[in-house]
C-alpha cells in the first residue's frame, strides 16, 4: 500500500506543475522519475514520452499511466493517473472561480506573461535534450529534416499529413533502417569468416 501511496503522491506533485504541456514536462519527468526515484531509465522514459505523444490525451498524463502500469500493473496505472489529475483539477477549479474577476488586473497579466516565457524555456530545454539522444547520425538527421520539412510545409502540400502519420512513417523508417544496418553488419561478419 505504501508503494501505491508513493506513486499517487509523486504524480500529484508532478501534476501540480504541469505548465506548458508535454514538452515542458520532460525535464521534470526526467528529474523526478529517472534521476531521483530511479523508477525508469532516461531511454525508457523517452520511449514512454514518444508513445504518449502518439496516443490521445496529455503526454505527461500518458507517461504517468505507462509508468504506473510498469510499477504496479493496472492498479498502479489507475493510481498514478488519478494522482496526476488531482492537482490540475483542483488548481483549475480555483482559477476558474476567481480568474474572471481578476483577469484584467495588470499583475495577473504580467504573471501569465512570465509563465509563458518559462514554458518556452522548458520546451527548448526538452527539445535540446531529445535532440542529443535522438539525432545521433546521418540517418537520424535525414529523418529529422524530412519530418521537419513535411510538418513545416504541410500547409502548402497537396495532402496534409497528420502528426500521427508522421510518427508512424518515422517508426517504419526506423525499423527499415535498423533492418538494413543489421543485414549489412551480418553480411560483413559472414564475409570476414571466409
Amino acid at each position: 500500500m505504501n508503494g501505491l501511496w508513493e506513486l499517487y503522491w509523486t504524480f500529484v506533485k508532478i501534476g501540480c506543475v504541469t505548465f506548458g504541456g508535454g514538452y515542458a514536462m520532460l525535464p521534470i519527468l526526467e528529474r523526478e522519475l529517472a534521476d531521483k526515484r530511479h523508477w525508469t531509465t532516461l531511454d525508457e522514459l523517452r520511449d514512454y514520452f514518444s508513445i504518449g505523444q502518439c496516443t490521445p490525451g496529455i503526454i505527461a498524463l500518458n507517461v504517468s499511466t505507462f509508468l504506473g502500469q510498469k510499477r504496479a500493473g493496472i492498479v498502479g496505472a489507475l493510481v498514478s493517473t488519478t494522482g496526476f489529475l488531482t492537482g490540475p483539477i483542483l488548481i483549475i477549479l480555483v482559477i476558474a472561480s476567481f480568474l474572471q474577476n481578476f483577469a484584467q488586473l495588470e499583475i495577473i497579466q504580467h504573471a501569465f506573461a512570465g509563465i509563458r516565457v518559462c514554458v518556452c524555456v522548458l520546451i527548448v530545454q526538452a527539445v535540446l535534450r531529445l535532440w542529443k539522444k535522438s539525432v545521433v547520425d546521418g540517418i537520424t538527421l535525414t529523418l529529422y529534416l524530412a519530418i521537419f520539412l513535411l510538418n513545416a510545409f504541410s500547409g502548402i502540400l497537396p495532402v496534409k499529413l497528420p502528426a500521427a502519420a508522421l510518427v508512424v512513417l518515422a517508426g517504419v523508417f526506423g525499423i527499415a533502417a535498423s533492418t538494413i544496418k543489421n543485414r549489412r553488419a551480418g553480411a560483413g561478419k559472414a564475409g570476414e569468416g571466409k
